[in-house]
């Protein structure tokens, strides 16, 4: 099962937990021999999905969305970003130069034509900038992929 995620970032601690329990949850219905997750490695689900993934023991493939996406993401992120994308089997790329919102809906895309399924952690609302969460899962959509979201009831993402 080639499975893909995005989701919201900077999430509560609180909610991070539970977020992380259920992304286990959910990798883990499936056999690790089969098991490929396709992310783009940003700090927050992305990273805890690859790394749930990992700890399955199945593989990951990283989408980077752009040369400077590194760049772009906190520095506290940029050494679990470096294993993780050392630890994928295949990185994807856009081709795309600047780490823009362009550039991150690219990989989303690229990302989508990947995956037989996304695992979405979003809670419903419309996205907050152009390639957000709600974007994603809108052309997951429209692109026929099945989407399961997984949002903890009562949480809030401020």
């Amino acid at each position: 099962m080639r499975l893909g995620i995005t989701g919201h970032r900077g999430l509560p601690s609180t909610v991070e937990r539970v977020v992380r329990a259920a992304l286990a949850d959910e990798v883990g219905r499936y056999g690790a021999d089969a098991l490929v997750g396709v992310s783009c490695l940003a700090d927050g689900p992305d990273a805890w999905f690859a790394r749930a993934v990992l700890d399955r023991g199945g593989r990951i493939e990283a989408v980077v969305p752009a040369r400077a996406y590194r760049d772009g993401l906190p520095a506290w992120h940029h050494a679990t970003y470096d294993d993780l994308l050392r630890r994928a089997t295949h990185a994807h790329s856009t081709g795309l130069t600047a780490s823009d919102p362009d550039a991150h809906m690219a990989g989303s895309e690229v990302m989508v034509g990947l995956i037989e399924r996304l695992v979405a952690v979003w809670d419903g609302r419309p996205a907050r900038g152009y390639g957000g969460t709600a974007d994603v899962v809108a052309y997951a959509r429209r692109a026929g992929v099945p989407v399961h979201v997984l949002w903890p009831e009562g949480a809030s993402r401020d």
